[in-house]
């Protein structure tokens, strides 16, 4: 049989590949020879996929509300994957980092944008039942959410914002981590302690996350940008990537989990609980918290202001319904 030269030329490059490596071309010819072609459904593992949506309860309406939260964690990974080669690169140029932070932000509005399927699609008074069952899970024990925080600013800026001035740089990891801000959401609201929410979240989490906080010490997302020379730091396409970013994980992402919450827990003079014990008309929104990621990209009246326009829009037009 006449083997075609542009074949001859690969077998060549195979060789000289396996040989530099020790390895014999042979043998993995030979797994060729034996290995099945590749289909779709094993190489996305579908069945597998379709099999994780183990519901608890038999109403429909929960098939939606797990399936969107899975795919909400395929996302969180996605970003995360692009924030780690941020982090990782030993060459930041600004047109690398305009390009990650590009694709972050795409995930984040693909999210946002279908967050309809958690606010209109489902049935109200099926989701107040089958959410009974879930407790005490909650969003709230999102870790990939978490980590995307961590991996985007050092942990001073998630302090607790009436705690943030009395924290700095020189308090320790521990320190800082012990005052974050989404902890005071795990804190049941008429005794003062610890949601089980909160306690099942910090016993498997926390190691986790002071390892990270601690491996990206002064090389966070941020901190990647301020120490680019200044001409890379006044790009004007990657300050708007840092600030639509910073908007869409502080401020429009919790914005869709308002909406959600007004459309399934506000009820005329009752505010429902969220399945992880807490308050979230005191948690949820931004402009209680006033997380950044990149603070020095905003001015004082655009951090004072952080997400209230749309905050102090939806409660009044709630409270002129009820």
């Amino acid at each position: 049989m006449e083997i075609k030269p542009e074949i001859a030329e690969r077998i060549g490059k195979l060789e000289e590949k396996f040989k530099n490596s020790g390895q014999d071309m042979g043998s993995y010819l030979d797994g060729l020879l034996y290995d099945r072609y590749l289909s779709y459904w094993d190489y996305i593992s579908v069945d597998t996929l379709l099999s994780l949506q183990k519901t608890n309860t038999h109403f429909p309406d929960e098939m939606i509300f797990i399936t969107y939260h899975q795919i909400t964690e395929l996302y969180f990974k996605l970003i995360i994957h692009e924030q780690k080669q941020i982090i990782e690169t030993t060459t930041l140029t600004s047109a690398y980092f305009v390009e990650k932070l590009n694709r972050m932000n795409r995930y984040f509005r693909i999210l946002i944008d279908s967050f309809d399927v958690m606010i209109k699609g489902m049935e109200r008074e099926q989701f107040l039942k089958f959410r009974m069952a879930l407790l005490p899970a909650s969003g709230f024990q999102s870790a990939q959410f978490r980590m995307i925080e961590l991996y985007s600013t050092p942990l001073e800026n998630l302090v607790d914002f009436n705690l943030r001035d009395e924290f700095t740089v020189e308090n320790s990891s521990e320190e800082l981590f012990e005052n974050i801000y989404w902890k005071k959401g795990g804190i049941d609201l008429e005794t003062g302690e610890k949601t089980l929410t909160l306690k099942q979240f910090e016993k498997r989490y926390t190691p986790r996350f002071l390892r990270i906080a601690k491996d990206v010490y002064g090389n966070t997302i941020y901190q990647r940008y301020q120490a680019m020379h200044e001409e890379d730091r006044q790009n004007e396409d990657l300050q708007l990537a840092l600030r639509n970013f910073d908007v869409n994980v502080n401020i429009n992402w919790l914005l869709m989990h308002m909406g959600a919450a007004y459309r399934y827990l506000s009820k005329k003079d009752e505010t429902i609980k969220a399945t992880g014990g807490t308050n979230w008309k005191k948690f949820l929104p931004p402009s209680f918290q006033r997380v950044s990621f990149f603070p020095e990209l905003w001015s004082q009246g655009e951090l004072n202001d952080w997400g209230k326009q749309w905050v102090n829009h939806t409660f009044n037009t709630e409270k002129q319904k009820a």
